[in-house]
């Protein structure tokens, strides 16, 4: 479990990381021994109080697991000690969260954030017993990673990952995991609310919303309906103090499974549908100045040339209403309904145009990929010496966190430790603009110009939305 955003200004609230075969069919698929599908209804006499979730927590517990990594860090030493010849020395870190089991052959869930970076994996399931995991695939976009263990043909309990996608706020969930490194614990409540976005700095932000007390270590552990199934990944929490505050967010079922899946096809990254549209939300205001009753969809702001958009024959102004019967109000619902959905697939999108509404068909196609990546790491005596670039595509700036419609150029994707570069302030998303006033277009151009022996070194680079200069001596 560690801090995933610290606190944010004016409010200090901390958001804190709730810190093959197939994958487990959900009973609503017919598996034997799974529940029927419950009834909804208010509990209506004292006896309906007094029933007890212990027979959804008998199937679901026992594929619940710990989940924990190690790494070697190297430790900061005062300044002082090191006029004494002493030097930093490694240290070890350990992330701490939970996961589900969806295999009997010992594949399993839980969240990017409690194995990244982790030199050695561990699982304790719920019989106390451990083993080492290896990762299949880790998605930090989306915030998953799957693992499997070695369990010699064992056949391990499993949980269902939801197929239904028919939660509603209200209904009552389990929040399973091993909070605080106690023990497996069981805690209830209910769905707060479905489809929340904007509330982390994630890719595809459309989480359930739960009061079941979520706490650190309960990062990747199932949130499980009362047909006993996964309906979510508990991965964070938002809490004035740290602890459970009755606001807690899952990663839902569809894009969980997506992820799963890919992973036990030998997939070793999820490959999504990009629409190709700069999407900006339908305001009060905005509504007001396009004739509308009231704000809703999403407001197409550009499109990429020759992508499914263009091609499916959007345009700016057009309002995205939904994606398959989806409603979509803003650029992230808008994103997750894509992404969940398989490359190659037609989907339906309802968009209006003035006072016309029309149905568009678009056929679903990752982010174009040119030019090239042509990934480079630099050396030789200049202030990028250290650094790896690429060239960037929509592609590339999707899977690196960059605007697709704004980046063009060269991305530093990653900077050695102790490298030149790394000591000069270059970061990882920094996009190279200029160098000595030649402009950079690409990875090729900037080793070009790198190796070209310079006294002062004048580097423009674009980080998020600000330009920055700076010169360097070497």
């Amino acid at each position: 479990m560690r801090l995933r955003r610290c606190l944010i200004p004016a409010l200090a609230i901390a958001v804190l990381a709730a810190c093959s075969g197939q994958p487990g069919k959900s009973s609503a698929q017919g598996v034997q021994g799974g529940f029927a599908a419950p009834a909804r209804r208010i509990p209506d006499s004292a006896g309906d109080m007094r029933l007890s979730f212990a027979p959804v927590v008998r199937k679901a517990a026992p594929a619940v697991v710990n989940v924990f990594s190690r790494r070697v860090v190297r430790q900061q030493i005062d300044p002082f000690w090191q006029l004494f010849g002493l030097s930093a020395r490694p240290g070890v870190e350990q992330s701490l969260g939970s996961g589900a089991i969806v295999r009997p052959d010992g594949v399993i869930v839980t969240n990017h954030h409690v194995i990244s970076g982790g030199q050695d994996i561990q699982v304790v399931l719920n019989d106390r017993r451990q083993f080492p995991a290896k990762v299949l695939l880790d998605d930090a976009r989306a915030d998953i990673a799957v693992l499997k263990i070695d369990v010699k043909g064992e056949s391990l309990p499993t949980l269902a990952i939801d197929d239904r996608n028919d939660a509603q706020v209200g209904d009552l969930v389990l929040a399973i995991g091993d909070p605080f490194g106690v023990g497996q614990t069981v805690t209830n409540g209910i769905v707060s609310a479905l489809n929340r976005t904007q509330v982390s700095e994630g890719d595809f932000s459309n989480y359930i919303q739960t009061d079941a007390s979520i706490n650190p270590g309960n990062s990747g552990g199932p949130l499980v309906d009362m047909n006993g199934d996964l309906i979510g990944i508990n991965t964070f929490i938002v809490s004035q103090s740290g602890s459970s505050a009755g606001v807690g967010f899952a990663i839902p079922a569809t894009m969980v499974r997506q992820v799963v899946n890919a992973a036990v096809g030998g997939a070793h990254a999820v490959v999504r549908p990009w629409l190709g549209v700069r999407g900006q939300e339908v305001t009060p205001d905005i509504a007001s100045s396009l004739g509308l009753a009231k704000p809703e969809g999403v407001l197409v702001a550009e499109v990429y040339p020759h992508g499914a958009a263009d091609r499916a024959g959007l345009q700016p102004q057009d309002i995205i209403l939904s994606v398959d019967g989806q409603t979509v109000n803003d650029p992230n619902s808008l994103d997750y309904a894509f992404a969940t959905h398989d490359v190659g697939s037609s989907l339906k999108l309802e968009v209006r145009h003035g006072k016309t509404v029309r149905t568009v068909t678009v056929r679903t196609e990752p982010a174009p990929s040119t030019p090239p990546r042509d990934q480079r790491t630099l050396a030789g005596r200049n202030p990028l010496a250290g650094a790896t670039v690429i060239n960037l595509s929509p592609a590339a700036a999707q899977e690196l966190g960059a605007d697709p419609f704004t980046a063009r150029g060269v991305m530093v994707s990653a900077v050695a430790d102790d490298a030149v570069a790394a000591r000069a302030g270059f970061q990882p998303g920094d996009i190279i603009r200029s160098i000595n006033g030649r402009p950079i277009g690409t990875t090729a151009e900037l080793q070009q110009v790198l190796s070209a022996p310079a006294g002062v070194w004048r580097v423009t680079i674009l980080r998020g939305q600000q330009e920055i200069a700076g010169t360097f001596r070497l």
